[in-house]
């Protein structure tokens, strides 16, 4: 097959039979950047922002991996970052939850400034959880054990052990496996676990990284119809992290193109899917 042959796109979804580089990915992305102010974004949470980020620069040790970025979403709304490798996403979930290191600028939850919080504090006073990528589990402990784990800020025991019943009210296919050693759960028992013990604390922010990762597409599927769930039935409010970029955009409310630590393009989450040079670079088309 000659170049001229190859059918070159970005990664998202879709078969391709040459993906483009990384490094290529970050450099058309950035020359589509676009010039995103406050009011844009505040205007895509109804004006009404439930977390911002203000002009924050975060990274790890003296890395400076962010730089001035500006985000906003409202509650019971959910933003879905997208973005090449090393883009940054995740690390905007860490700087939210206190994972590294802030050089300035601001986080705030419903106008409270949550930025020098420690995690313990901004999972118990701001109500804020992260749900990790995979493999965040205790494979040697029951799956109701694990979800005691994740109430271990509960002032007793027994407010844990009450929570965690409520999460097998709620989730049958966890019940019928609390017994369980979590270590035998498929995939997407796993990731039901992970997230029903973010729950264990009753959060109002949801960080989210990577929810598909590593999954089957009919449990990729289970995963989104329960954030759905929590957003839409529940009230949480939902920042995630997601490299199935269309999957991503279909489900949020609002969409970020994050380049080279910077926010390049802002929309909702239809825009960004019917955006022809987003799709090129990241839906496969």
């Amino acid at each position: 097959m000659s170049d001229t042959d190859k059918n070159i796109s970005g990664y998202g979804s879709g078969n391709v039979d040459a993906v483009i580089s990384v490094d290529e990915v970050t450099r058309q992305a950035a020359a589509i950047a676009e010039d995103i102010s406050i009011e844009q974004l505040d205007a895509l949470t109804g004006n009404d922002p439930h977390v911002s980020i203000n002009n924050l620069r975060a990274g790890y040790g003296q890395m400076e991996i962010l730089h001035d970025i500006d985000l906003r979403v409202g509650r019971r709304q959910s933003l879905c970052l997208i973005g090449p490798n090393g883009a940054g996403k995740s690390t905007v979930l860490h700087a939210v939850f206190g994972f590294n290191n802030i050089f300035s600028g601001s986080i705030t939850i419903h106008g409270a400034d949550v930025t020098a919080l420690s995690p313990n504090e901004k999972l118990s006073q701001a109500g804020i959880a992260y749900i990790l990528q995979d493999k965040s589990i205790f494979p040697g402990m029951t799956v109701e054990e694990n979800l005691w784990m994740g109430g271990f800020l509960k002032d007793q025991p027994v407010q844990a052990k009450q929570a965690a019943e409520s999460i097998f009210d709620k989730y049958p296919r966890l019940a019928a496996r609390r017994k369980h050693l979590a270590k035998v759960l498929s995939g997407g028992e796993r990731r039901l676990l992970e997230i029903s013990r973010a729950l264990v604390m009753n959060p109002e922010v949801l960080l989210v990284d990577e929810p598909s990762i590593g999954l089957e597409p009919r449990f990729i599927d289970m995963v989104f119809e329960i954030l759905h769930d929590l957003q839409h039935a529940e009230g949480k409010t939902i920042i995630m992290v997601e490299q199935n970029a269309k999957k991503g955009l279909e489900f949020a409310d609002i969409g970020y193109v994050m380049v080279s630590g910077e926010i390049a393009i802002a929309g909702t989450g239809d825009e960004l899917l019917a955006n022809p040079k987003v799709g090129e670079l990241f839906l496969g088309g």
